[in-house]
């Protein structure tokens, strides 16, 4: 998705183009950032990581004025919209994505990233993919950086567990 893209979604919500925060640039800067760690969220749902992207830039527009730090504010509300339509996926049955590419052999790991809770997939991401440090993590997620910890330990145990020892 590129800037004019966005630009028309948010003349679409009607959220005004100017604002406390210069969304245009956030998204040039951080939006491909929040995509990837989307992407690897989703486990290699394309289609959703750019609908959670583009909703929760969406929302931020809309909420503008509310917003202290529109960083962390927009990863988590991606989280929720990624993790939302991950769970009616779910209900529906399993999705054949025959277009789906392995990026480098990443299929094997996307499939056991599906296999954490929310909170342990998005430590994971955030801290491994991103490369953002446990503090950092935790502003972005909304929560504790002791948590993150524990999520972090959990889900890396539950990915030995899954891919084995030497693959993590």
């Amino acid at each position: 998705m590129d800037v004019a893209t966005m630009m028309r979604r948010m003349e679409e919500v009607g959220a005004p183009s100017k604002g406390a925060h210069d969304f245009d640039r956030l998204f040039r800067e951080d939006g491909p950032g929040l995509w990837r760690t989307m992407v690897a969220f989703t486990g290699g749902r394309r289609d959703i990581a750019e609908e959670a992207v583009a909703e929760a830039f969406a929302r931020a527009l809309q909420h503008a004025p509310g917003i202290r730090d529109p960083i962390p504010w927009m990863y988590r509300t991606a989280f929720r919209i990624a993790r939302d339509e991950l769970k009616r996926d779910a209900r529906r049955g399993p999705a054949v994505d025959e277009g789906a590419e392995d990026p480098a052999g990443t299929g094997e790991l996307l499939r056991a990233l599906r296999q954490l809770s929310p909170n342990q997939r998005a430590a994971i991401v955030l801290r491994y993919e991103a490369d953002l440090p446990v503090d950092e993590v935790a502003r972005r997620m909304g929560i504790a950086s002791p948590t993150v910890r524990v999520h972090l330990h959990r889900g890396r145990t539950r990915l030995r567990e899954l891919l084995g020892a030497e693959e993590v």
